[in-house]
This record gives structure tokens, C-alpha cells and sequence, in this order.
């Protein structure tokens, strides 16, 4: 299964959570849960980002349910479910 796969799956389960930082950062581009799980359902791994002690990060690129394009940074914890570590909307429209 690939990565997105994966990911996807935790988002359709809802074996996931979002940080604290990610909470803030989707308040402050006007975002709402329904958004980020729209991107990463309808997105793709735009990045892998492997250099990082605490695991391999993926950073998805999607769209948000107004067309904006949202970027939602996660990783897959020991345990196996999903966090989103940060989301931030891009301004250009898809």
C-alpha cells in the first residue's frame, strides 16, 4: 500500500489527530477539519521528507473544499495512527 493509501485510510477511520500548532494554523488561514481531510483524500504526497529522527514527514497537497490549495504536513506515529502536524492553505486557487 502506498503511502497516500495509507494516510487516506487513517483520515476514512478517523485513526488520526491534529496538533495543537496544525489547530492554530488552520484557524488562522480559515480552515476547517472538512477541509484538511477533503485535501488529503483528494490530494497527493507532494513531498517525502525522511531526514527527521522522529520518522518519516509527508507533506500532502490538495484541495480545501473553496478550491484553495492546502498543504497538510503528517506523520504516522509508533502506534500506527496519523498526526497532522501542520496545515497551512496556499493562496493561489486550483
Amino acid at each position: 500500500m502506498s503511502a497516500i493509501e495509507r494516510i487516506r485510510e487513517k483520515i476514512r477511520s478517523r485513526d488520526y489527530y491534529l496538533s495543537s500548532h496544525a489547530e492554530e494554523e488552520m484557524a488562522e488561514d480559515g480552515l476547517e477539519r472538512d477541509d484538511v481531510e477533503n485535501a488529503i483524500l483528494g490530494g497527493f504526497v507532494q513531498k517525502k521528507l525522511t531526514r527527521d529522527a522522529r520518522g518519516t514527514r509527508y507533506r500532502v497537497q490538495g484541495p480545501a473544499n473553496d478550491g484553495r490549495i492546502v498543504h497538510a504536513l503528517c506523520r504516522f506515529k509508533e502506534v500506527g495512527a496519523l498526526i497532522i502536524i501542520t496545515v497551512y492553505a496556499k493562496e493561489q486557487r486550483i
